[in-house]
């Protein structure tokens, strides 16, 4: 049989055994299902490292050192949030209004190869959370360190009570499986989190989705700023995982007043200013023909992408940065680059850097991530109120600073870009986002307590007017001439 038709019936044969698990899993209380979920991050505890290393190895992108630090917080920083939220059964209850958390069904989960192990392992904890099944589509690229991963928990949640089948995988990645799990009308929702095209793709396929877009986060180094913290912070950011998180920075903006003094810090730190002929080089290198990113650069650290494009560099050197002054599709620098280069823009003043900024966004990245630099409080309050993105961060690296690893935000790998950025959400996607919420209300009036004093077809007609509502007109009337 071909691969897609095994593909496409592999699938059928996982939502078939999801949609029975789930039946099931939808009786259990939440203590149960808390025991499931903790079962799996135990077990998971035990893995960072090997699937760590299996992804680098399958993919090529990042660093293996800084996966096991995605994949534990994918799992314990992850469950640490969650595990006390109450996501079954009463939500919360008053004397006229009760709301009672339902489960979705079955979640379609699609993981994406820069992020692959910790994305299913945060999917299937938030999912199982919520009461859900999950069904894990792994990108082809990682789809084996992706299966072992599922296996795991698989393994886990079943030891706990979990109904087989209550975790699926995809085994046999095509796009013609990842449609038939997409499309199904047994699928309730689907977490998207990849390429352009993947997502376009779940918001077509007639399911309620969540997707993530593209990032493309500018990084405002404002003239009040640290600008020997704000240099550490960004380049700290940009070389985790060597960029392949999607709110990494993607380009500075400073003003002329700082600009020595943050490029004088970059140099100090391990950052190194292409040349015009340089940066021609290796722009070359940062698209396909097609206008996409070029997997090539993806992850890779600044000496292997110098390698690529066949520059000299030191040998200390850790991001790359091209000085630019235009944003557009076809300029390579000004759109998202997972990998440790930066764009380099200068403007005349705070409000000229925060219309780039916004130009940065609305050229790619709208609803994703902005970052900020300042001590200026007018200021980043000014940027919070005209920036189209759904997280602006302040003083803070942007790869774990977005997905709630470095702030307060909730902790999570699928990062909604909200309406301007094509998304049904702007949240950190958390379990509140895979339930429906049920709401019970009790009857306090009564039709007649609308009828009382307002009879509207004698007020419109001008005959009469009930004695209230002239009470209330004269009233009005004295308060006016007041």
């Amino acid at each position: 049989m071909d691969k897609d038709l095994l593909s496409i019936q592999q699938v059928r044969d996982l939502i078939k055994a999801a949609k029975v698990a789930q039946k099931l899993y939808s009786t259990f209380t939440q203590d149960q299902i808390d025991r499931v979920v903790y079962a799996i991050v135990q077990e998971m505890k035990n893995h960072y490292v090997d699937l760590a290393k299996k992804a680098n190895e399958e993919t090529g992108f990042g660093k293996w050192e800084d996966k096991v630090i995605k994949n534990k917080f994918a799992n314990e920083f992850v469950y640490d949030y969650i595990k006390d939220m109450k996501t079954v059964g009463i939500l919360s209850e008053t004397d006229t209004v009760t709301e009672v958390g339902v489960p979705m069904g079955i979640v379609a989960a699609l993981t994406p190869s820069t992020n692959p192990t910790s994305t299913a392992i945060y999917k299937t904890l938030i999912s199982l959370k919520a009461g859900n099944a999950v069904i894990v589509s792994p990108h082809p690229n990682a789809k084996n360190c992706v299966i072992d991963t599922v296996k795991l928990m698989q393994k886990a949640a079943v030891a706990a009570g979990a109904p087989e089948g209550l975790i699926g995988v995809i085994e046999i990645p095509t796009l013609e499986g990842t449609n038939e799990l997409m499309r199904s009308k047994d699928t309730s929702i689907i977490l998207a989190t990849g390429g352009e095209a993947m997502v376009r793709a779940a918001y077509s396929s007639g399911r309620p989705a969540i997707g993530v877009g593209p990032g493309n986060g500018p990084a405002f180094i404002e003239k009040t700023a640290n600008v020997k913290e704000a240099v550490r912070k960004i380049i700290e950011s940009k070389t985790f995982d060597n960029g392949v998180i999607c709110a990494s920075e993607q380009s500075v903006i400073v003003e002329p007043c700082n600009k020595e003094a943050v490029m004088d810090e970059f140099r100090r730190q391990g950052g190194f200013f292409l040349s015009k002929e340089e940066s021609d080089k290796l722009g070359k290198f940062i698209l396909r023909p097609n206008g996409t990113m070029n997997p090539q650069i993806v992850g890779k650290d600044a000496q292997t992408l110098a390698k690529l494009a066949g520059l000299n560099i030191p040998s200390n050197v850790k991001v790359l940065l091209s000085e630019q002054n235009t944003v557009s599709k076809t300029n390579p620098y000004s759109r998202e680059k997972l990998t440790t280069i930066l764009a380099f823009y200068v403007e005349e003043n705070a409000e000229k850097a925060c219309e780039r900024a916004i130009e940065l966004l609305e050229n790619e990245g709208e609803g994703h991530t902005l970052i900020i630099h300042s001590e200026n409080k007018d200021i980043i309050r000014e940027f919070a109120l005209r920036k189209p993105v759904s997280r602006m961060l302040v003083n803070v690296g942007g790869s774990l600073g977005g997905v709630g690893a470095t702030t307060n935000l909730a902790p999570a790998f699928t990062l909604g870009c909200g309406a301007v950025g094509g998304s049904s959400t702007s949240d950190n996607v958390s379990p509140m986002n895979l339930i429906n919420i049920r709401r019970v209300a009790v009857g306090v009036r009564e039709l007649s307590d609308f009828k009382k004093g307002s009879d509207n077809s004698s007020c419109c007609s001008g005959t009469t007017v009930n004695s209230e509502v002239e009470d209330m007109i004269r009233r009005i009337i004295a308060e006016y001439r007041r």
